[in-house]
Parts: structure tokens; C-alpha cells; sequence
């Protein structure tokens, strides 16, 4: 029975130290483009404030209601008076209200500019969110990139160590001069130089990802499949002047700006208000007043004309500035378009160039082995072959950058349109709590779970 007990305790530990060993040898799992993203999205401060300037904006559609509705006002008031026959201190106290039932429409227009502002705003906050993620995109392969050259180019100090190493062999036998040793540590200092310089490369691509996502680079997996791209350049033009957030929020403040016109032109109308108030003086006698009031400006010194031409003006720009964002929105798209193609074409030429500098590097070698070329020559092969790798890193970076920018150019670059998965912000939500002026009662509960929701209660 004990030896029994042993044997299955044995067992056990094996077991257990086989699962360990498992465990330890298990690849941790690399941080894929996705990821980047999230976190991204997540962690960014920029998109953060800029959220809070969309609620600050959702709050002018509540005042500019809350502009329709009666106030209510508490009025207490003391004063000396003095006459010929009496003099005295007189007080009251009482409840006053006032609503204004006639402005020429200048209330329901500061409503209708106040919505449109928030929507333009909204187009905004999707301008914020591309440029992260663009800018997660960007670090992720600049990682990346920057991981391949300092690979390539310790590598490369291996070669040129065991080159120089054999050039050494050889001058002891008198089959090279001194200079081609020289040449071969000259060539290893410039190639430990260049691993320097990765490294320093590398150093900074990682500090750009950490400002990018919150966090620095652990190993990052291959590129993802690119996402599926127009088959035209005039089908993406189409796609951008229609999604956009630039275009978009443009077109919003066309809007905005020809209410702010109308708006200029209710100035010159007319107001009616009503108000009511009751109270009690210091006699204890109970006081009540009720009356309306119409009132219209005839004369401002030109003010309001003023303001009038000013929306024009205003207007006018708002016009010129939606049409420049659909050329500079096209010309986006064209650049990263061409952008794609160049670096397709790269990765093609570099591709051919790598076999081809690698034939030539091993050829060269064999010959200087042979006595029919120099250490120089060795060198040089190996510098071209190393040159080839750099550009073909470059251009598949290039590549993987140009896509996501030409989703961006489109308007397409965001959370929702690359399905990351996760829960995004609700821009509406805060919105619909507040867009009839709730005051901190049971009418104002629905506002508390939104606040709860984002953390800002």
C-alpha cells in the first residue's frame, strides 16, 4: 500500500512537472494587429476628449429647449423709500414666472442649429477615432519593421564577422593583402554601426506604438489579411464623398450656417412674453401680477443688419469649405491609391532583386573561395543582398500603411467597420439623456446610467 502510494504520488509529480514544462514551453500568444487596435481605442486620451466635447456639444441642445419652457423664480426683495409726507422700509416675497410665447421663431431656430451642431460634431469624434486608429496601424508595422532590420542587420554583423575572420586565414597563408582585412573590419565597424542604428530605430518605434496603444510591443504576430478594398479608384472617390466624417461634417455646417442666417433674419422680429407673480409684503397682504408684453427693435446703429451679412458670409464659406472637402477627401483617396500600387510594384522588384542578390552573394563567395574575387567584392555582394532585404521590409510596410490609409481616405477606418469586437462608444446615448433638458430629479435617471456607463457620474 505505501509503495503503491508512492507510485501514484510519483505519478503525480511527473504529471505535474510535465504540464509545467508544457506550460513554460508554450509560445506566449503574439499581439495581433487587432489587438493594437483595441487597445488603441480603447486607451487613447484624444478620443476620450473629444467625447467629452461631443457631451459639452449635447448640452447646447438642452439649453437651447430649455429656452422654450417657463422659468420659475424665487423673488424676495427690501428697499428704503422716502417722500415728502412718509419715508420707510418696505419688503416682500413671493414667486415669480415668465415664458416667452412669441420670439419669431429665434428659440425653435437656436434648437434646429444647436441638433445640427451636435451631428457635425458626432462626424468629428469618427475623424478623432480614424486618425487612432491609423496611427496604431502605422506604430504596428514601424514595430515590426524596425524588429526585421535588426534582425537582418545583426545577421549581417555575423556574416561580416566570419568574413573577416576568413580574410584573416587566408592573409596568414598569403592568399590576400593586409588591405583586404582592413577592408573586412571596415566593413564589420559600418555593419555594427547599422545594427546600432536599427536598434536606436527600434527603440523609437516602440515608444510611437506605446503613445499609440498605452502599452509597448510585446511580439507582434504577422500582418492580418488586408481588408477587402474597392475594385476602382473612382469606386473609392464614390465611398469617401459619401462616408467620410470630414465630408459629412461639412455638410452639416452648410446647414448650420443657412439656419444661422435665418436666424440673423428673426432678430429684427418681434417678442411677446407673459409673465405672473404673486407674493406678500411686510403688512401680510398677499400680491398678484399677471401681464404680456410685446416689444420689437426698430433701430440697433446697423448692428443687426451687421449680423445679418455676417451669416451670409459665413454661409458663403461654409459652401466653398464642403466643396474643398471633397477635393482634398478625392485627392486622399488618389495618393493612397497610387500609394498601394507603388508599393505592390516594390515588393515585386525587391522580391526578384533578393534572389537575385542572393545568387549573386553565393557565386562571389564560392569564387573568392577560388582565388577569382576579393574580399571587396564578397562584401559588396553582401552589402546589395542586405540592401535588397531593407527595401523589401520597407515596402511591405509601406503596403500594409497605404491599405489602411485608403480605408481612412474612405471614411472607413473605424471601430465598427473593421469588426473589432468590442463595445463601442454610443454617441446618441448621452444625447438622448439630455436633449429635453432633464433637471436633477426622476426625470433625470436615465442621464445617471449613461454617466455610470462611461465612468463620468
Amino acid at each position: 500500500m505505501a509503495y503503491q502510494a508512492r507510485r501514484t504520488g510519483w505519478r503525480a509529480g511527473v504529471l505535474a512537472m510535465g504540464l509545467a514544462l508544457t506550460a513554460m514551453a508554450a509560445p506566449a500568444r503574439a499581439e495581433t494587429l487587432a489587438d493594437a487596435l483595441i487597445s488603441a481605442y480603447r486607451q487613447s486620451n484624444l478620443l476620450e476628449q473629444n467625447r467629452a466635447v461631443l457631451r459639452a456639444t449635447d448640452e447646447d441642445v438642452a439649453g437651447a429647449i430649455a429656452a422654450l419652457r417657463p422659468v420659475f423664480a424665487f423673488v424676495a426683495d427690501s428697499g428704503y423709500a422716502r417722500t415728502v409726507q412718509t419715508s420707510g422700509y418696505s419688503a416682500s416675497i413671493g414667486l415669480s414666472a415668465s415664458l416667452s410665447l412669441f420670439d419669431s421663431g429665434r428659440s425653435r431656430l437656436s434648437v434646429l442649429i444647436a441638433q445640427e451642431t451636435v451631428l457635425a460634431t458626432r462626424e468629428a469624434l469618427v475623424q478623432v477615432e480614424q486618425g487612432v486608429l491609423l496611427d496604431a496601424v502605422s506604430a504596428y508595422f514601424d514595430v515590426r519593421s524596425a524588429l526585421e532590420s535588426v534582425a537582418i542587420n545583426e545577421n549581417s554583423v555575423r556574416v561580416i564577422g566570419e568574413e573577416l575572420r576568413a580574410a584573416e586565414d587566408r592573409f596568414e597563408v598569403g592568399e590576400v593583402t593586409r588591405t583586404d582585412v582592413a577592408l573586412a573590419e571596415a566593413q564589420l565597424a559600418a555593419a555594427r554601426a547599422s545594427a546600432a542604428a536599427a536598434s536606436g530605430s527600434l527603440s523609437v518605434a516602440r515608444e510611437a506604438y506605446k503613445a499609440a496603444t498605452g502599452h509597448y510591443p510585446a511580439t507582434l504576430a504577422p500582418a492580418p489579411p488586408t481588408p477587402a478594398l474597392p475594385a476602382t479608384l473612382e469606386e473609392a472617390k464614390a465611398i469617401a464623398l459619401r462616408t467620410h466624417p470630414s465630408v459629412r461634417e461639412a455638410q452639416r455646417q452648410v446647414t448650420v450656417s443657412e439656419l444661422q442666417v435665418r436666424l440673423a433674419a428673426a432678430q429684427r422680429g418681434p417678442n411677446v412674453d407673459a409673465s405672473v407673480q404673486a407674493g406678500r409684503n411686510d403688512n401680510g397682504q398677499d400680491t398678484m401680477s399677471a401681464g404680456v408684453s410685446m416689444s420689437q427693435t426698430l433701430y440697433s446703429g446697423g448692428s443687426l443688419s451687421s449680423l445679418h451679412r455676417q451669416a451670409i458670409a459665413s454661409r458663403d464659406s461654409s459652401r466653398a469649405a464642403l466643396l474643398q472637402a471633397g477635393v482634398t477627401i478625392g485627392q486622399s483617396v488618389g495618393e493612397a491609391w497610387s500609394n498601394i500600387a507603388v508599393a505592390r510594384a516594390q515588393i515585386s522588384a525587391t522580391e526578384e532583386q533578393i534572389r537575385a542578390a542572393t545568387a549573386a552573394y553565393e557565386g562571389v563567395r564560392e569564387e573568392a573561395n577560388l582565388g577569382a574575387r576579393t574580399t571587396l567584392d564578397v562584401l559588396d555582394a553582401e552589402q546589395d543582398l542586405l540592401d535588397a532585404r531593407a527595401s523589401r521590409i520597407d515596402a511591405e510596410a509601406s503596403l500594409q500603411v497605404s491599405i489602411y490609409s485608403l480605408l481612412a481616405s474612405m471614411g472607413l477606418l473605424t471601430a465598427e467597420h473593421l469588426n473589432l469586437g468590442i463595445p463601442t462608444y454610443d454617441p446618441a446615448a448621452y444625447y438622448e439623456a439630455v436633449k429635453n433638458a432633464p433637471p436633477t430629479s426622476t426625470q433625470g435617471k436615465s442621464l445617471d446610467r449613461v454617466l455610470r456607463a462611461i465612468g463620468k457620474e
